[in-house]
């Protein structure tokens, strides 16, 4: 029963999915009050944390060549592997001995 359990489990995550959210609308708005403010109808904004993000991946050619291809960057796991793999293939080189 409790001999093969290793650790303690993890806790579940909250998980909070709004009912009423529209995503399309919330754009909408945000660009319309962007465009309001270059007009100068409406004064200008205060500083807010949510303005910065995003701000660098955009500002930056590499990543934002990245997130636009929707390339991921490589797992720790393959890079051990490939490396293991190598490893092997350097060995078998030296020693003269090919076991597949």
């Amino acid at each position: 029963m409790g001999l093969f359990k290793s650790g303690m489990n993890k806790p579940r995550r909250f998980n909070h999915q709004y009912i009423y959210y529209n995503e399309r609308k919330e754009k909408l708005d945000k660009r319309i009050e962007d465009n309001k403010r270059e007009l100068g109808m409406i004064p200008e904004k205060e500083f807010s944390p949510e303005d910065i993000r995003g701000k660098f991946v955009e500002n930056t050619k590499h990543l934002k060549r990245r997130k636009e291809s929707g390339r991921k960057p490589l797992h720790f796991g393959i890079i051990i592997l490939i490396i293991i793999l190598l490893a092997y293939i350097w060995y078998c080189i030296q020693n003269d001995t090919w076991i597949f």
